[in-house]
């Protein structure tokens, strides 16, 4: 039988586990046996394996994160790791590769095909900003996990004729923050790719709160635009292992920024990484397995060097260079088309 790996890289997501339960259940009838890698491309360096079987799968299609643990590693930056990784495929004798990672795990997937390893990628994570798909298994989650808290906080805001100002994730890309603003009512939605003046948001909220709305929520993206808000950058040395920014919070920034502007008693909540974690929706499960059994599928006609995609309702393939060309972001008409609804005043 042949053998194929399966690595998780990046940042966690609900629906890991859904894919890499497909690839070992959806192998079999190919005969292929697989091999799981632990923590992404570093257990492919350190030759840290384990094999999957269609037992050991077994209850995991619900489970949050990943059963096979995730880095943030470049493959590629060291030359004795990419050595170390030929070596390992060849030691465990792995036919190919199914990387499930985001953009910069599907970008070092990209390289690492180009320098001769067969693979084959599916697209991962919360943000839904890889290009080539309509949607990335992980996003509805998250969407769901923010909505229902922003649900919550309508309650006590409008309880208290309070401000809230609710941060989600979105370094570069503001889908969780628009998609789950719109669905769970927010008053207000600031997005990295719409430069936004504090001006701007306070004299909405104003507006509202003039016209007898007493209360308010405003959505942030963790990597809005700082500089058009007028508050302080992040400072340059919080980077993570991968050279970006942390983000400290600018929500709490915002919040003391608005109460001192407009005189309403503003609170803050950062959902943080509450939004990675947690059982994947029934769509995401449904979604990665697909993915999963798309990914085998190509190893089986050796079409490598693609990721699967979603388009439409077709699971469809693209090569891996188009998929990392750019980010997918926001489209401006739906964030104009969010905007005419939000805040009750438009």
């Amino acid at each position: 039988m042949k053998r194929i790996g399966v690595l998780t890289g990046g940042g966690d997501c609900p629906g890991l586990n859904a894919v890499i339960r497909a690839v070992v259940r959806s192998g079999l009838p190919h005969g292929f046996e697989t091999i799981g890698i632990r923590n992404g491309w570093q257990g492919l360096i350190d030759g840290d394996v384990e094999p999957l079987t269609d037992f050991s799968v077994s209850g995991i299609l619900p489970k949050g994160g990943t059963i096979l643990g995730t880095s943030r590693i470049n493959p590629l930056e060291k030359t004795a790791d990419f050595q170390k990784i030929k070596a390992n495929m060849k030691k465990f004798g792995i036919h190919a590769l199914v990387v499930i990672g985001g953009d910069g795990t599907l970008s070092a997937a990209r390289d690492v095909a180009g320098e001769g390893i067969s693979l084959v990628g599916v697209p991962k994570t919360i943000d839904n900003d890889i290009s080539g798909t309509d949607v990335t298994f992980g996003f509805d989650t998250a969407v769901a996990t923010v909505t229902e808290a922003i649900d919550r906080l309508h309650t006590t805001a409008e309880s208290h004729h309070r401000i809230i100002v609710v941060e989600v994730m979105g370094r570069n890309v503001g889908w969780i923050a628009v998609t789950a603003g719109l669905a769970g009512g927010a008053d207000e939605i600031l997005i990295p790719e719409i430069h936004t003046t504090m001006d701007e948001v306070c004299n909405n909220l104003m507006a509202r709160y003039r016209s007898g709305k007493k209360f308010s929520i405003v959505v942030v993206a963790e990597g809005v635009n700082r500089e058009t808000l007028g508050l302080p950058p992040v400072p340059e040395d919080l980077r993570d292992e991968c050279g970006h920014e942390k983000f400290v919070g600018i929500a709490n920034m915002l919040g003391k920024e608005i109460e001192s502007r407009i005189g309403i008693e503003t609170r803050v909540t950062i959902l943080g990484h509450v939004q990675r974690g947690g059982s994947p929706t029934a769509y995401d499960r449904v979604l990665a397995t697909r993915y999963g059994v798309a990914a085998v599928d190509l190893i089986s006609t050796e079409r490598f060097g693609r990721m699967v995609a979603l388009r439409g309702n077709e699971i469809i393939d693209i090569p891996l260079e188009d998929a990392v060309a750019h980010l997918k972001t926001v489209d401006p008409a739906f964030y104009r088309m969010a905007k005419t609804v939000i805040g009750g005043m438009q």
